[in-house]
């Protein structure tokens, strides 16, 4: 930093480098450092800060690289005034040479170090060159996301580069710790006195708000200094208010180091009733952020993209961002002070647990603290997530039931306390809990494909929050609980990657993309392949329909959590699209992907929750509408609600007073009569907050019946419900049915259908399909999951028509979705009634399927009708339609087999 007084002075080595890969490792023994004229006639020019990975041709490069560059330094500048060379992050082993003299080596890819140069530089022109090493395996190295199984990974000078000139005797390193119960912040100076002995140098401390003076203390800097304000400005997201610090050191009468910080008065606690900032509860509503570019990765782009993030965030509502499997660009943090972000801080972890792994991630979470510790913004630490390097490992035994690896993580929470008692504690973010401030929970959950799921494991979690924890041996396990990852994955506009690369990213043909869901490469021919171009027409149709069901999902999951006063934060998962993983509320070139204003709505500190009991019903029934004023701010909220159904109106008034969620009373809305099937949407608005909440109900006709004529074989709960409609059951299977339903495909089954009949393969009662000669299956998971979040139900079936408000599967077949799906699809023969993908259109299979066996059709029917034939309106309304579609094909195929005989 320059400052007024001149003691202190900067120079930027951001710019032109020179740049060379050298993939044999022979540039240390035959002198590079040295002698420069062997590789600088090879080396390429490159703008610092620089990752090597942006070059596609060095995507797969690891190993090490040399920059070089000179630098002119005035003799003036170095008079009196010792200089370093200071780094904001390199990935991964760093070696410095100045002038040909090695200056200092440094081991870690996030956090900034520096070396003193004040012996190897002078006044001209200096040489300054760098070699980073970046190895293959990474196992042992805190290294977040990068490389195998999940994103390009990040090499070289990634952050900026500079001189520093400072004076002889100067601070180092400031720590501001907020004391806000005696209104006053204590102040600890880190001093390197060169040549004056440290008894003879005092400071002065300066505490200034909008350029007046609030603070003054001076003293030795070996002792704490504490500044006292009489009417202080705590910093909160409503008001972020920021410190200016100014410490003076001064020796023998005369000044002798300017040094300048920035600070907030604030405080973080946690307690039974939730979190507290400053003492008032506050309730997280936050976003993950991976922190990539799709050109730069690590590196921002330009001036404005940390203001442009912080935007998009608080445009989406929310309060906090937690920043996954790696520290914090500095800046962003500097851009988050000043708004009212908060922080959550994560340092990357290394995959295996050894001595080397929890040494390399001690020291850079130790150096994190350091860098971050006067950033009001930040108030939670991350130390290991989902146990990677900590029992993650597939050679490893789980954190879980690992005694020695809990007794670590203690140790080590209890360390991070001692560095930082200013800021809360997760020790693993997601599960397996030892010691923490943060009971969190990874629950990705797509709805309403699993909305029952989600809603029965979320209240077992709540209900039996010590079960999310590995040990009781250090806690009581009543921290807050924070939903710290839910997210739902959608397909992005392939017309917008492609125009921003130019071509296909070489990101979608990564080699280590092993899953087929997760690999872009050829997801155009898979679009034609799976019948989604019949279907949508376009890619880009498709991605937009993709997106407005996840968005359906979120507000579903966001709005179920909001409602539950003893859930206290959750975190979307996530912020943009990272490379193949597009799970992002904006697409990896940042652009809102559709729906996002409805999740944006949501996450507002006051918002309106509508839930309808059931999302179908029968003509002639009543349905519940439930709505909820949440408030998360200060102060009471009245709100008049207006709620609009068909021809009926009503309204209701509601007040939620400060840090509280109200229900309203119930809203009965009557199902009227309808021939077939109807949809139609019910809206309710708060006129105070001008919020809009709509929800669809699909309305069927309690008068459809199955064709009577048919005689079915059926066993179960399902041979009773379709004897309760009209038809002839058998409950012993005989040749002469004319549909036979069925769990399993027998021989008998088989040579049945071979020899013209027709059979309706169905799952069992507990909702499972099985597989046969006939048709491969493959089990879809019956909880939430990750899995689930990829997953993506088309349609364009006469079957279907009006059942389903649009070619996406929605809310239509809520607890009804399926636990298996056949994956063998034959397009030539089949006839795919529903389709189902997964990710980047891979693992095509489909739940409603026909196909040709000998001279019969066996269909394929995996939705679970065995439980919800009946009694679910849309399941019933298909069962029906498809007996109904079997019949006339089997009449038409008689008739034509009649004539031609005749």
């Amino acid at each position: 930093m320059d400052d007024s007084t001149g003691l202190r002075r900067t120079r930027s080595l951001d710019g032109e480098w020179m740049f060379e890969v050298d993939p044999d490792g022979i540039g240390m023994t035959e002198g590079w450092q040295t002698e420069l004229a062997m590789w600088l006639t090879e080396a390429d020019p490159v703008d610092v800060p620089h990752v090597w990975q942006e070059d596609d041709g060095l995507r797969s490069y690891t190993g090490t690289a040399w920059y070089n560059r000179t630098v002119e330094v005035d003799a003036t500048v170095l008079e009196s005034r010792r200089t370093f060379v200071e780094f904001g992050a390199v990935d991964y082993w760093t070696s410095v040479w100045v002038n040909g003299e090695l200056v200092g080596e440094h081991r870690g890819g996030y956090l900034p170090f520096e070396f003193e140069i004040t012996d190897a530089v002078a006044s001209g022109e200096n040489t300054l060159t760098v070699a980073v090493h970046d190895p293959q395996d990474l196992s042992e190295i805190p290294h977040g996301k990068q490389g195998e199984p999940w994103y390009t990974r990040v090499s070289g000078i990634w952050q900026s580069v500079a001189l520093s000139f400072r004076p002889e005797t100067h601070v180092t390193s400031v720590a501001v710790t907020p004391d806000l119960e005696a209104d006053a912040a204590r102040v600890d100076l880190e001093i390197d006195a060169g040549g004056h002995n440290p008894d003879g140098v005092q400071a002065t401390v300066r505490a200034s708000r909008d350029g007046m003076l609030e603070a003054l203390e001076i003293g030795p800097i070996d002792e704490t200094l504490t500044l006292t304000f009489d009417e202080p400005a705590y910093w909160s997201p409503d008001s972020p208010t920021l410190y200016d610090l100014e410490v003076i050191l001064e020796a023998n009468g005369r000044t002798v180091d300017r040094y300048e910080e920035t600070f907030g008065l604030r405080t973080i606690e946690r307690d039974e009733e939730g979190f507290k900032l400053n003492g008032e509860p506050i309730r997280l509503r936050g976003v993950l952020d991976e922190g990539y570019y799709p050109t730069t990765l690590y590196q921002p782009p330009d001036d404005d993209t940390l203001v442009d993030d912080l935007e998009r965030i608080s445009a989406l509502g929310c309060n906090l961002v937690r920043t996954h499997h790696r520290p914090t660009h500095p800046d962003f943090l500097e851009v988050a002070d000043r708004n009212g972000l908060l922080v959550w801080e994560e340092i990357a972890s290394p995959a295996k647990y050894t001595d080397r792994s929890k040494n390399e991630l001690q020291n850079e979470l130790r150096a994190l603290i350091e860098r971050d510790y006067n950033h009001p913004s930040v108030v939670i630490w991350s130390l290991y997530n989902e146990e990677w390097g900590i029992g993650q490992h597939s050679t490893e035994e789980t954190l879980w039931t690992d005694e020695a690896k809990q007794t670590y993580l203690a140790s080590l929470v209890d360390t991070v306390r001692e560095w930082d008692p200013t800021r809360l504690v997760c020790d693993n973010s997601g599960w397996a809990h030892v010691k923490t401030d943060l009971n969190d929970y990874h629950r990705h959950c797509f709805s309403p494909d699993r909305a029952t799921e989600w809603t029965r494991n979320l209240e077992h979690a709540l209900a039996h929050r010590a079960d999310n924890y590995a040990t009781r041996r250090w806690d009581d396990t009543d921290a807050p609980v924070v939903i710290s990852e839910v997210g739902a994955w959608a397909l992005p506009s392939l017309a917008v990657l492609l125009e921003h690369y130019g071509r296909e990213p070489a990101w979608f043909s990564q080699e280590f993309l092993e899953e087929a869901m997760n690999r872009p490469s050829g997801v155009r021919e898979r679009f034609v392949d799976t019948g989604l171009e019949d279907v949508f027409g376009s890619i880009e149709d498709l991605a937009t329909a993709w997106q407005a069901r996840a968005t359906r999902s979120l507000a579903h999951v966001v709005g179920d959590l909001r409602t539950r006063e003893e859930i206290d934060g959750y975190v979307l998962s996530q912020l943009t699209d990272t490379e193949w993983e597009c799970t992002g509320l904006y697409d990896y070139c940042r652009n809102g992907k559709a729906g996002i204003e409805t999740l944006a709505a949501l996450n507002q500190p006051v918002t309106l929750v509508a839930t309808l009991e059931d999302h179908t019903a029968w003509t002639g029934d009543e349905c519940r509408l439930e709505v909820a004023l949440v408030n998360d701010s200060d102060t009471p909220v009245t709100e008049t609600l207006e709620w609009e159904w068909l021809d009926e109106t009503g309204s209701q008034q509601v007040t939620a007073p400060p840090h509280s969620v109200v229900e309203s009373d119930p809203i009965t809305l009557s199902v009227p009569q309808t021939e077939g099937v109807r949809t139609e949407q019910v809206t309710v608005r708060g006129t105070e907050t001008g919020h809009s909440r709509t929800e669809s109900l699909t309305i069927v006709s309690s008068a459809i019946a199955p064709p009577s004529e048919l005689t079915v074989f059926a066993t179960g709960p399902l041979g009773s419900q379709l004897a309760r409609a009209g038809l002839e059951v058998t409950h012993q299977f005989s040749p002469n049915v004319d549909i036979a339903f069925v769990t399993a495909v027998t021989d008998e089954i088989l040579e049945f259908v071979e020899k013209g009949g027709t059979a309706v393969q169905v799952p069992d009662q507990h909702g499972e399909l099985d597989a046969n000669d006939v048709f491969e299956t493959r089990a879809v998971p019956q909880t939430d999951s990750r899995t689930n979040t990829v997953s993506f139900y088309y349609q364009d079936s006469p079957l279907l028509a009006g059942l389903c408000s649009d070619p996406a599967l929605g809310w239509e077949f809520e607890a009804a979705y399926p636990y298996d799906l056949v994956t063998d699809l034959e397009p030539e023969t089949d006839t795919v009634h529903v389709g189902a993908v997964r990710g980047w259109l891979a693992d095509w299979a489909s739940p409603l399927l026909e196909r040709s066996v000998g001279d019969g059709r066996l269909v394929a029917c995996s939705f679970r009708v065995q439980t919800t034939l009946g009694s679910h309106p849309v399941v019933t309304a298909l069962l029906y339609r498809l007996l109904e579609s079997l019949h006339e094909d089997t009449v038409a195929s008689e008739d034509i087999s009649s004539a031609s005989r005749e």
